[in-house]
């Protein structure tokens, strides 16, 4: 079993992730679906202040620290390669870090990027809105599977 320093390490790590897994949830499952029944200028407007707040500390520590952990948790596996749960810690440290970190980088941010740079009341603002309601929240689907997933493989490897 997993102990010491390196069971803490795993243990933040299910915390993290699902942590996360649960914001990007709440996003998939209500807030996306909010942010959509409303006017295109509106549903702008809100994302764009959430895009905002959404980079203060609260959240991005742990969205960032997370990303910090499992690639810690990566490192100390390769090195140490334990008898049990190397497996887990490396398919929910890769989860983490391709399918949540990475595709928030290569998905979602770019596609935060173009209406910040829209006038909400645009008619080009408008057009695009349904858009990216539609590709953000499906790329937000993908992240939140990995992050659950990969909360889900550090218990098994703590098991």
């Amino acid at each position: 079993m997993i102990d010491g320093p390196y069971f803490v390490l795993t243990l933040l790590g299910v915390l993290g992730c699902g942590l996360v897994a649960g914001v990007f949830y709440g996003f998939s499952t209500f807030v996306m679906r909010g942010l959509a029944e409303l006017p295109p200028a509106q549903g702008v407007a809100a994302m764009k202040s959430i895009n905002v707040v959404a980079l203060r500390p609260a959240f991005m520590l742990a969205f960032i620290g997370s990303a910090l952990l499992c690639a810690t948790v990566a490192m100390v596996t390769f090195v140490l390669l334990p008898d049990e749960g190397t497996v887990e810690l490396l398919l929910g440290s890769a989860l983490y870090l391709f399918g949540c970190f990475g595709v928030t980088i290569a998905a979602n941010v770019p596609r935060n990027d173009a209406p910040a740079k829209m006038d909400p009341g645009s008619p080009e603002a408008t057009a695009y809105w349904p858009t990216y309601v539609r590709e953000w929240t499906m790329w937000n689907h993908i992240r939140t599977a990995a992050a659950a997933a990969a909360s889900i493989a550090y218990v098994l490897a703590l098991a």
